[in-house]
């Protein structure tokens, strides 16, 4: 409940900076057409984002035939978390990874990479999965669209500031324009960065509470936990050519980043969530 309530505060903070910076700038017209447009465009991505990632990264679906032992695994985590079963992708990729994508249950996939089959046990994939399919269950490409929805309208108003600017736009300041050029160019600068810090915290929020979710719904958080290690290990020696607009998607974030670009990562550190989940084994009597 913790992280939902963390999820609305920060989806409530990112509206409030969409309100102030429309207000400020556009005004309530072109506020409103800034999030129409951005809504619009992330409504036909939340639709068909399942296809495009796939797509990128040449993902194909692996057949019952090719795996019955995985799709076993995966049919026994969605009936645990009372979801329909997802479907199962393949990605040719040597880094070991994985991520969820789709819609929401009924209208999900599930896609691991030819790496991590090669060095997770039986029982350290389980709880990968069940991580994945904690984020379906929780709706987290919803709650994604929708945080994508207002930056993207935010990142709209400010280029309209930055060409109004170019334009002669709000130089005199005694035609009663509410923004001075120091204050104009302050908020092209600090805007997009306040915006995008907390989009990247919504999106840590939610993979702390698909870690929580995964590790009831698998049954053993610290399987899931020797898997995070596991992968942060290789992630760091084995590179992956990854679209950054896709990076959140994954378990593990495949473009590390260390120490000050934590608060710009969409994952929170690997350390972090070793740390949570030895707590929720605690507190399930799995660890003295």
């Amino acid at each position: 409940m913790g992280y939902m309530i963390r999820t609305a505060l920060l989806l409530g903070l990112l509206t409030g900076l969409l309100l102030f910076l429309g207000n400020a700038i556009a005004g309530k017209t072109g506020m409103l057409i800034a999030f129409i447009i951005a809504a619009i465009m992330n409504f036909l991505s939340y639709w068909f984002s399942d296809k495009i990632v796939l797509s990128m990264y040449g993902a194909k679906e692996i057949s019952y035939e090719e795996a019955p032992w995985l799709h076993k695994m995966v049919e026994d985590l969605a009936r645990r978390a009372q979801i329909p079963k997802p479907k199962i992708y393949l990605v040719p990729m040597e880094q070991p990874n994985a991520f969820a994508t789709g819609r929401g249950p009924g209208h999900a996939v599930v896609a691991v990479t030819r790496g991590i089959l090669e060095i997770l046990d039986e029982e350290e994939l389980r709880g990968v999965l069940a991580h994945e399919i904690a984020h379906i269950k929780n709706r987290d490409v919803l709650i994604a669209s929708i945080a994508a929805t207002i930056a993207g309208a935010i990142s709209m108003i400010v280029n309209w500031l930055q060409w109004a600017l170019i334009f002669g736009w709000g130089r005199d300041e005694e035609e009663g324009n509410p923004l001075s050029i120091v204050g104009s160019i302050l908020l092209i600068i600090v805007t997009p960065i306040i915006a995008a810090i907390i989009q990247m915290a919504i999106s840590r929020s939610r993979e702390y509470l698909a870690d929580e979710t995964g590790a009831y719904i698998c049954g053993c958080p610290l399987a899931l936990a020797r898997a995070l290690e596991k992968i942060h290990n290789y992630v760091t020696q084995v590179p992956a050519r990854v679209n950054e607009g896709t990076a959140h998607l994954f378990i593990e974030n495949p473009l590390k980043g260390e120490g000050l670009w934590e608060l710009f990562s969409t994952h929170p550190s690997t350390e972090k969530r070793i740390a949570r989940l030895v707590e929720i084994a605690k507190r399930m009597g799995q660890v003295a």
